[in-house]
């Protein structure tokens, strides 16, 4: 996991803030703090086991003294009926985990299945899956992890990545009198040296690019690559004119198709040619993989 420990654990601390709040009035008022309890997480779904040391960590923030033994790792896939981890300690803490822990294992593990699934439909062939910044505010370092135990790629973490030109910058500009060579030009002068021929952390920057620019038709798309665009991202192109851009262009420019992917067309999308297809969907729309947390008594 890129992210630092201490960033791990700020968003969990934030997390358990959240649902905490004053306090668990309902264990408090009828569980005896001295109760002693096992649980196990158990997976009630077919997908790709992501997060459990960050549900690991949720036990150990709540009350160090639970004991938690992971069973199976994350990147493992995983089917109805797996004990996934095993949890021995208060009953009372246990219970006040156990929300926000399945929240964080339940949200990365569909993240992950997700991601496996569009991977899987374009295997073979020479395409890299990727996401977006289209994350949950504040959980983007972990959403991001989840997508790479998938298979998929990174593209920017954030603003600061690389440059993007996208839609609205090109309205902004144009309105300017700026054709997309000149605001290409532009986009490079103002480069920041940090950013220049840097091997920088997604894979999309790692091949040192400069400049990428989004496009819609094809006459577009040949005018980025002329003026000096190093990525042309082709943005809710069709079947027949993503063919096009990828024949005209003939490996002049990196090539991403974006919006409108599906599982039911990303694998056409693939033999279009394109380098990487860039999926929002990984993030923004995967469905929580069912995780239960069942408990024993003693």
């Amino acid at each position: 996991m890129s992210s630092s420990k201490s960033q791990v654990e700020e968003i969990i601390d934030r997390a358990l803030a959240e649902d905490l709040g004053k306090g668990d009035v309902t264990t408090e008022a009828l569980i005896s703090h001295d109760q002693q309890g096992r649980a196990y997480l158990v997976v009630k779904a077919s997908g790709v086991l992501t997060g459990v040391e960050v549900a690991k960590e949720v036990f150990r923030q709540v009350d160090p003294e639970t004991e938690v033994e992971v069973l199976i790792q994350d990147g493992s896939i995983v089917r109805s009926g797996d004990i996934i981890v095993r949890i021995s300690g208060r009953i009372s803490s246990i219970l006040k985990a156990e929300r926000t822990a399945l929240n964080f294992l339940q949200r990365l593990s569909g993240i992950a299945s997700e991601t496996h699934r569009f991977v899987e439909a374009v295997q073979g062939l020479p395409v890299r899956i990727m996401d977006t910044r289209k994350t949950t505010s504040g959980l983007r370092s972990l959403e991001k992890y989840a997508v790479r135990v998938g298979g998929g790629e990174n593209h920017r973490m954030n603003l600061g990545d690389g440059i993007l030109i996208k839609d609205n910058h090109l309205v902004a500009l144009r309105s300017q009198g700026l054709n997309i060579k000149e605001i290409i030009v532009k986009a490079k002068q103002n480069t920041p040296l940090s950013l220049r021929g840097a091997k920088r952390r997604s894979n999309l920057q790692a091949r040192q690019t400069q400049v990428e620019v989004e496009v819609r038709t094809v006459p577009e798309a040949l005018e980025a690559v002329e003026a000096g665009a190093d990525i042309v991202m082709l943005d809710n192109m069709n079947l027949e004119d993503m063919r096009k851009a990828v024949k005209s262009i003939h490996g002049r420019a990196l090539i991403e198709a974006s919006g409108g992917i599906t599982l039911g067309n990303v694998r056409a999308v693939a033999e279009t040619g394109v380098d990487f297809i860039s999926i929002g969907a990984l993030t923004h729309s995967a469905r929580a993989l069912d995780i239960s947390l069942e408990l024993e008594a003693q």
